[in-house]
Parts: structure tokens; C-alpha cells; sequence
């Protein structure tokens, strides 16, 4: 028998499900607004980890003392150096060297390694900086691929270098070299690359031949590279997590070194208390930055750069150990072939700490300031 169903019953029937359906949509909606805030701080905590703690500027309440000379540049950073030789005032030949990757203006390795004969006899004056974030130079956050070159300008008018200065740079100070030849050839009497970091992302170079030394890097440099050219924001956040290993060089990895290389460490590190003061103002803005634009994306390639000495006043020498292990030989000889004026020395057996060998500060002077060829 079919019952009978009141109209009271079925207004109450009706209305439940019309409330079951409302709370629905109610409670999806409140489902999709608890995971959007969710994410939106998932990001914020992300982006927050990705960021870099901010540097400690030498000379501030809460960063190290200044113990160096500086020189105050136009855009108000300061730039620290150090002067070996004779007195500037008395030099015949004055010289800015550039120190390389996690280094500062005490491994000035021509500098510390010249005989006191050559530095007399040739009146040989050097200054070597701390490039930006480095030691007690102040870190420039809109770094770009040509600014160093005009820093160094400024330190040379400070200092009254002369309308005309050398410049020596080792391994990425050697590629920084690359970037005064280009926006301030006027300025240099002459210049030397030692051992120059080179940038597989460089247009000249042909494919094949830059892949095949990309590839001879470590694995933990192969991706990190990769990062610092196409990610360079996360360039920081890569090399602090603990999930990949780091840039073997900032790591230490001897598995980076030739044997040589492993002989003449203690002697390139000498003085650790100096040392110490490399990475004092926090690891972003010296090596990472460094990174980000050695191997990012360049303005110019050095191999369309002209020779700014058409009337031999002056020469660009560019040195390289065969068995270095960090800056393909292969892409050095390729940079000679494309640019003939270049002096090129190949050193047989070398590694990329060839400049503290002995007796190699004096012969690398005397080729750039008296063109002396007896090189091995």
C-alpha cells in the first residue's frame, strides 16, 4: 500500500535537500580559499629561503673592521686595494692586478711571487683590488659585465696611474681582463690573462667544441653552471641546499685540481689570516655573483674584440696551463686562433695555479712590459 505524504512532510523534505545542496558549494569554496593561502605561503616561505641574507658591508655597526686603503667610487661604494713594488710616485711601469674566484687583494700572485731584481731594474709598481664583495670592497648588486672595468678606471684616477696603466687578471680576474680591453682600451698600456675563466655560452665558440669541454667539468659544476647562465636567481638557493653538491672551487673539491695544482696550494694559501677576510661580507655578492656573471649572458664575445695595439705599443698576452683541469686548454687555443694579435703561452705539464711556479711572475712581467719571448 502506498502511503500517503502530508504537504507539512514534504516542504520539510524539500528543504533538506535544498540545504544539503547549498552546503556544497560552501564548503568547496572554503576548501579552494584554505588551498590558496596554503600555496601562496608555500611561495612566500620559498621565496623567502631563495633569498640571500644581506651582505655585512665593512666598516658598518654589525661588519668587519677596514683594515685596507680604499678609494671612494662615484656611485658612493668603496674599493679596496694593496700596493707592492716601488713607490707609485717612482714607477716606470704601474700595474692593477685582478684577483680570481674566492680571492682578494692579498693573492696577488705576480705581485707576491716577483724577485725584488725585475721589481728594481723594470721600477715596477702594482696594485691589486679587491674586486666587489670581496674582502673589504663593497658589493655592487647591479654587478654587470662591463662594470669592473670602469671601477678600475676610477681607482687608476685616484691613484694617478697615468692616462695609460697594465692590467694583469688570474682566472676570473683573467676574464674580467677581457672586459677592460673592451671598454677601456684606451686606458691600458698593456694586459695579461692568466689562466682566464672562459664562458661555454659565448657565441664564437663552435658547439661542439665548447659541449665537449663543458662536459670534461665535474658533474656538480655541469649543472651548476647550467643554473647560474639559465637561472641565475637561484643561483644562491643551489649552491646552499643540501640536497647537490656545490661549485667544486668554492667546495674545495680537489677532484677539480691537476697534481700540480695539489703541489702549489699550500703555497698559493699560505696565509690563512688573510685569506679569511675573502668571503667575510657574505658568500652572494662575491662568489655567487661571480658566477651568475661569468657565465651568464655577455654583452660582447672577446672573440670580436679588436686589437687596441695596431701600432705595437703595447701587447694582450694570454697564458694557459695544458692540464688545467678547470679552464679548458681547448678553448683557449681556439681564442688564439681566432685572435692572431693575442701573444699566446701554452705551458707544458701546467696546471691552473701555473702563476705561483717559480721564477713565473718574472717572466710573465717581462713579456707584457719589455716583450722578453724566452718563455717555456
Amino acid at each position: 500500500m502506498s502511503k500517503k505524504i502530508s504537504s507539512a512532510s514534504a516542504r520539510s523534505h524539500t528543504r533538506k535537500n535544498k540545504q544539503m545542496k547549498s552546503s556544497i558549494p560552501l564548503h568547496s569554496g572554503m576548501f579552494g580559499k584554505i588551498v590558496a593561502v596554503v600555496f601562496v605561503g608555500f611561495v612566500a616561505y620559498a621565496y623567502r629561503a631563495m633569498q640571500p641574507p644581506p651582505s655585512k658591508i665593512c666598516g658598518a655597526p654589525d661588519g668587519p673592521p677596514v683594515t685596507s686603503p680604499r678609494v671612494k667610487l662615484s656611485d658612493g661604494r668603496y674599493l679596496a686595494y694593496k700596493e707592492h713594488g716601488i713607490p707609485r710616485d717612482q714607477a716606470k711601469h704601474k700595474i692593477v692586478f685582478i684577483h680570481g674566484y674566492d680571492s682578494n687583494r692579498h693573492d696577488a700572485v705576480v705581485a707576491t711571487g716577483l724577485s725584488p731584481e725585475v721589481i728594481e731594474n723594470l721600477g715596477v709598481y702594482i696594485v691589486s683590488i679587491d674586486r666587489p664583495g670581496y674582502g673589504e670592497s663593497d658589493p655592487n648588486p647591479k654587478r654587470t659585465v662591463k662594470s669592473l672595468a670602469f671601477d678600475v678606471q676610477e681607482l687608476a684616477d685616484q691613484l694617478g696611474l697615468g692616462s695609460k696603466f697594465y692590467v694583469i687578471g688570474f682566472s676570473m680576474g683573467g676574464q674580467a681582463v677581457w672586459t677592460l680591453l673592451k671598454y677601456i682600451p684606451h686606458r691600458l698600456a698593456g694586459a695579461a690573462l692568466l689562466a682566464p675563466v672562459t664562458n661555454y655560452w659565448w657565441p664564437n665558440f663552435p658547439a661542439n667544441l665548447s659541449k665537449e669541454a663543458f662536459n670534461q667539468q665535474l658533474p656538480q659544476d655541469i649543472w651548476n653552471l647550467r643554473v647560474a647562465h639559465y637561472l641565475p636567481w637561484l643561483t644562491y638557493s643551489w649552491n646552499t641546499q643540501k640536497f647537490f653538491p656545490a661549485c667544486s672551487a668554492a667546495a674545495y673539491n680537489p677532484g677539480a685540481l691537476s697534481s700540480q695544482d695539489l703541489e702549489l696550494m699550500p703555497k698559493y694559501r699560505a696565509n690563512r689570516d688573510l685569506y679569511a677576510q675573502v668571503r667575510q661580507q657574505g658568500l652572494h655578492e662575491s662568489l655567487y655573483r661571480d658566477l651568475m656573471i661569468g657565465f651568464g649572458t655577455w654583452e660582447f664575445d672577446p672573440m670580436d674584440l679588436e686589437n687596441p695595439f695596431h701600432n705595437k705599443e703595447g701587447s694582450v698576452q694570454l697564458w694557459q696551463g695544458d692540464e688545467d683541469k678547470l679552464v679548458p686548454v681547448t678553448l683557449q687555443r681556439y681564442i688564439a686562433q681566432r685572435q692572431p694579435w693575442i701573444q699566446y703561452h701554452e705551458i707544458a705539464g701546467a696546471g691552473h695555479m701555473f702563476p705561483v711556479l717559480d721564477g713565473m711572475a718574472d717572466k710573465i712581467v717581462k713579456a707584457l712590459l719589455i716583450g722578453e719571448k724566452n718563455m717555456t
